[in-house]
């Protein structure tokens, strides 16, 4: 068996399309992997926890013994399930926590019935420590799209990326819009998932070249930015999109018209202190009578002010106004593009 390191195990399985098998057990594997990673656990997990327990109380031997007598049993329905994904026998990459017994005793077992294996050195801990060194390096062209809630900055990053330019798209990841209301009908990863799914964007492009990102608070939801993006964001040149209420307000309702008006009540409770009981009371007033532009002025009562709290906090320098009228996305995103190319022959002198 072959054994990489993580990047040279990473590169070669993206390159060659190498399924990438993840041999730990379902509940490590469903808090975070391996972007694409196949689980194909060697444990279930009350056995992963009854044989940590062993290893800590009895040592490694009756640890070994008791993890034989478990997965005996399971070693031909492992290589079968294999076999049937891939019958060509191609190459696989293999590993499980720390680069120890599961992944090389599972490794063993599939090249006895043909296949060629890699082994990640360290284990999905190795990944995990080359996840936080990308998404915590220095981004010194990152650029900012802001603006008041509804202004349409997941559109302009839309229209930049279409103009070639290269966007991380924060609440993508996230799958969340931001706000109480962002997560209604979506479920978001965990955020180990998320910092993962974050490290594999990142290596994706060019630190060379501008990266633009949205202006999110330090939470998208329930997951949090990592420090070193948070830090840079609110320092990075800023490009605040002003756009009237009225539309605004149309885009909201359009975005959020169509769900369950449960929903938009519970995520009206969950911000009742912050927003207020009276507004909060006249918003699901608003609700039950459908009116849902009514209900949506009183939520951005709120998240105005908490956007102008952050906006007044940062060095004033750093944001350039952009008016977004009746203009494509593609327009203004391309004023963007000039603006940040003037701006970087400023710094630059």
């Amino acid at each position: 068996m072959l054994t990489l390191p993580i990047k040279d195990f990473l590169r070669t399985a993206r390159q060659e399309g190498l399924p990438i098998y993840d041999v730990r057990s379902p509940c490590e594997f469903e808090n975070g992997h391996i972007p694409d990673a196949i689980n194909l656990p060697l444990f279930t997990n009350a056995q992963r926890a009854e044989i940590g327990t062993l290893y800590k109380e009895e040592g490694r031997q009756e640890a070994i013994l008791a993890g034989l007598d478990a997965v005996g049993p399971r070693l031909r329905t492992l290589a079968a399930t294999v076999l049937e994904a891939s019958p060509q026998k191609g190459p696989i990459s293999i590993h499980c926590w720390r680069g120890g017994m599961r992944s090389q005793s599972v490794g063993w077992l599939l090249e006895q019935v043909g296949f060629e294996v890699t082994l990640l050195q360290g284990g999905y801990k190795a990944y995990r420590a080359q996840v936080h060194k990308i998404i915590g390096q220095d981004w010194p062209k990152l650029r900012v799209v802001g603006g008041l809630t509804g202004s349409g900055k997941t559109e302009i990053l839309l229209g930049l990326r279409n103009l070639g330019e290269q966007v991380l798209d924060l609440e993508g990841l996230a799958n969340h819009r931001g706000s109480a209301f962002g997560g209604i009908d979506r479920v978001s990863p965990s955020q180990e998932s998320f910092e993962n799914a974050l490290d594999q964007e990142i290596d994706r492009l060019d630190p060379k070249r501008r990266v633009w990102i949205e202006d999110e608070s330090r939470m998208i939801g329930r997951l949090a930015l990592p420090e070193a993006m948070w830090r840079q964001k609110c320092g990075a040149p800023l490009a605040f999109i002003e756009v009237a209420l009225e539309r605004r307000v149309d885009r909201l309702v359009k975005e959020y018209g169509e769900h369950d008006p449960v929903d938009l009540v519970a995520s009206f409770e969950a911000i009742r202190k912050r927003l207020g009981h009276e507004r909060t009371d006249q918003a699901l007033r608003a609700i039950d009578e459908g009116d849902l532009s009514t209900a949506c002025q009183e939520a951005l009562a709120y998240y105005d002010r908490c956007y102008q709290y952050g906006l007044e906090r940062r060095n004033e320098s750093t944001v350039s106004r952009f008016f977004w009228g009746d203009e494509s996305p593609t327009r203004l995103a391309t004023d963007l593009v000039e603006w940040a190319k003037k701006e970087e022959v400023t710094h630059e002198k």
